[in-house]
């Protein structure tokens, strides 16, 4: 029995967005090199992750359970997004009360009649599983899980053949139909003091005036980001080489 698609109110579906793959082609490969600098932070974040995870155990029961009721009473709803290998995306809104078995079904119930009963997997990389077999992971709400206010989980079906860019999301055709384009994040614009005046080089603006060839603040802004976080990723498989 196929498990009945939600209700098209609540929850969203994106295209795949081509920004990704056009913003690396305007890239020259020397920005994507790491540097001393980029391998140093690197390490400096897995070691702080690493001592995280060593002091948790640490904490006062009392202590924990008063940080999570705070998050859970900050953050009454965990907006959770599934990106599928082909870039399109799921979004949905859920309790933070809620476990990740209710994030499972609603993936689930999403899919195509003949891929529903194919097992998969919702994951954070580099290695977070998040099984509903795993008990450190299935009795947790979605706020103990540190997924509040909002996250981004992949998803990895156990047949390898769905795990591919080239392969579109294997959602039902009535989820696919409502998928639109995702927003892109409108470019701050500066805005001048009140009562500033214009500078003396400012010249009138003229209809012959030739277009404007400079990039726009908001792309070098995106592309500085990714070439930052590119070349963390680098580093990260420089420290850790068996990781893949």
């Amino acid at each position: 029995m196929s498990t009945s698609s939600p209700a098209p109110d609540v929850f969203k579906v994106y295209k795949p967005s081509s920004g990704s793959s056009s913003l690396l082609a305007n890239l020259p490969d020397v920005d994507l090199t790491p540097t001393a600098a980029d391998i140093k932070a690197a390490q400096a974040t897995l070691a702080a992750r690493t001592q995280a995870l060593v002091n948790a155990p640490l904490q006062l029961r009392a202590a924990r359970e008063a940080e999570i009721k705070a998050k859970r009473d900050r953050w009454p709803e965990t907006l959770i997004r599934i990106k599928f290998m082909d870039g399109t995306q799921l979004e949905r809104s859920f309790p933070s009360t809620n476990k990740i078995r209710s994030v499972y079904a609603f993936v689930r119930g999403c899919l195509r009649e003949d891929v529903q009963p194919i097992k998969f997997i919702l994951y954070q990389p580099p290695k977070r599983d998040l099984k509903v077999s795993d008990p450190t992971v299935r009795d947790l709400t979605l706020a103990e899980l540190q997924l509040a206010p909002s996250s981004i989980l992949l998803l990895r079906f156990e047949d390898d053949q769905l795990n591919h860019a080239a392969v579109t999301a294997p959602l039902a055709t009535a989820i696919l139909s409502q998928a639109v384009e995702l927003p892109i994040p409108k470019p701050v614009e500066s805005v001048e003091p009140a009562g500033a005046k214009p500078s003396s080089n400012t010249t009138p603006t003229s209809s012959k005036t030739e277009p404007s060839k400079k990039i726009p603040k908001w792309l070098k802004i995106g592309q500085s980001k990714f070439r930052a976080q590119h070349r963390l990723d680098i580093a990260n498989r420089i420290i850790h080489p068996q990781e893949k």
